[in-house]
């Protein structure tokens, strides 16, 4: 016979040293990191509002800074996805899948 996720107490899995953890972690990397990227984005909005001697400064032709800037916030994006995934991989997901294994083996 079979548990259902009913007979499970989720509050007390929640409360659990593994589960605690496993937030922890995924906190430590997600607040610094948006504020991080808060931060650039909010200095680009500022310098293309007030610095349009800086932001058009020729960098290559018809390139200025603040296309560069622009592409970049772009870049940022992707670099914040793929150091996410690394850190899922390497500190969230082992975790997560132990807590799931463990859950999942108590209803079997």
């Amino acid at each position: 016979m079979t548990a259902s996720s009913e007979d499970t107490d989720w509050v007390q899995v929640q409360e659990s040293a593994d589960f605690v953890e496993l937030k922890r972690r995924l906190r430590r990397f997600v607040f610094p990191m948006t504020l991080a990227f808060l931060g650039w984005y909010l200095l680009y909005v500022v310098l293309a509002d007030y610095a349009h001697g800086f932001m058009s400064t020729k960098v290559w032709g018809n390139i200025n800074v603040g296309l560069v800037l622009g592409l970049l916030q772009f870049a940022s994006t992707f670099l914040i996805t793929f150091l996410y995934v690394r850190h899922a991989g390497r500190e969230l997901d082992p975790l997560a899948t132990e807590i799931r294994e463990r859950l999942e083996g108590d209803r079997r």
